[in-house]
């Protein structure tokens, strides 16, 4: 009988030992507040980071996303992340730059050359930085997934150098960076609602805008333009935000889960986005319009004029935050 209850315990410890450790994981529901729609690339970085969680959890951490805004815009989700009321929010930076300052140097001109630029920032020492100072205002950033780079489209002119925005009448976002941006480059940069652009590129009360390839042709702005220049001019990065209060009363290994998998999340839907983003080009390019990329010497020329910019917003963003991702910068680039 002992030894019945000996090889009978020995069984039990050998199966616990190797079955996974799901004992430290609780039954949660994570409401993920999106600005997007669910056909956004997010979704599939949404896909990804669930399938993950499915396994390290055993399927006890359950993401239910809220697409288009259903539980108010970012400004107002990510206020209720730092109440902790709301578990989690993926949020363009922009938005958040009343909350931590910090945040507007993502939106200052001609900030990074490339994707890889960006990658290596935001997933590196900088993006570390920049994390601790949301966990100060109650927020963990779980990683930093991709919204992309801006580039412009016109009606007047290819645009080669920084003397071909003179006179230009471009559509901005109501942000100052970006106001301040153009109107240093000699264009009349106008604020404008997004709803009202095709419209007024249509009428010529605009001549330009600026956005993602993917929001070029999904709006169809190539119907009224002529040009588009591949700038890279604006990279703002989606951050997948977490409440820190909720974040902390959860298990060591939840939150371990969380920032892998919010990682494999990331990898996914960076790839999906930069897929949709060269399709989008291709047909851009089908519709007949006259596409050119910025010379590497062009964008380091109007990144210099540019610096004013960067002076300006300085002391509102953070003088150690504008100088460490210069420095940051400088060194990738050697």
């Amino acid at each position: 009988m002992r030894k019945l209850l000996l090889a009978t315990t020995a069984i039990a410890f050998s199966v616990s030992a190797s079955a996974p450790a799901f004992a430290e994981f609780n039954e949660r529901n994570i409401r993920v507040s999106n600005g997007i729609n669910a056909d956004h690339p997010v979704g599939n970085g949404i896909d990804a980071m669930q399938k993950c969680l499915d396994e390290k959890s055993g399927g006890k951490l359950k993401l239910t996303a809220f697409w288009g805004g259903a539980l108010g815009g970012d400004l107002q989700a990510t206020q209720a992340l730092r109440s902790g009321v709301q578990e989690a929010v993926v949020t363009s930076s922009s938005p958040l730059v009343g909350i931590e300052p910090a945040l507007g140097v993502f939106d200052l001109p001609f900030l990074f050359a490339n994707a890889d630029e960006a990658y290596k920032v935001l997933d590196g020492e900088f993006g570390d930085m920049m994390n601790q100072k949301l966990e100060a205002v109650g927020l963990v950033n779980l990683a930093y997934w991709e919204n992309g780079f801006r580039n412009l489209s016109n009606s007047v002119r290819p645009v080669t150098k920084w003397e071909d925005f003179e006179g230009m009448k471009v559509r901005v976002m109501q942000n100052n960076v970006f106001l301040d941006t153009f109107q240093n480059l000699g264009a009349n940069a106008t604020p404008m609602a997004f709803g009202e652009v095709f419209s007024a590129l249509e009428t010529k009360t605009i001549d330009a805008q600026e956005n993602p390839y993917v929001t070029i042709d999904t709006s169809k702005f190539f119907e009224v333009q002529k040009y588009v220049t591949e700038t890279n001019h604006a990279y703002t990065p989606f951050l997948f935000l977490f409440s820190k209060a909720i974040f902390d009363t959860y298990t060591p290994e939840e939150q371990a889960a969380l920032r892998e998998c919010a990682i494999v999340g990331r990898d996914v839907e960076r790839q999906v986005i930069g897929d949709l983003n060269k399709k989008s080009l291709e047909k851009i390019k089908a519709a007949g319009l006259e596409v050119n990329v910025l010379s590497p010497e062009e964008q380091a020329r109007i990144r210099e004029k540019s610096m004013v910019v960067y002076e300006k917003h300085k002391t509102e963003i953070g003088a150690d935050v504008v100088d460490g991702i210069l420095v940051q910068l400088e060194e990738i680039r050697k």
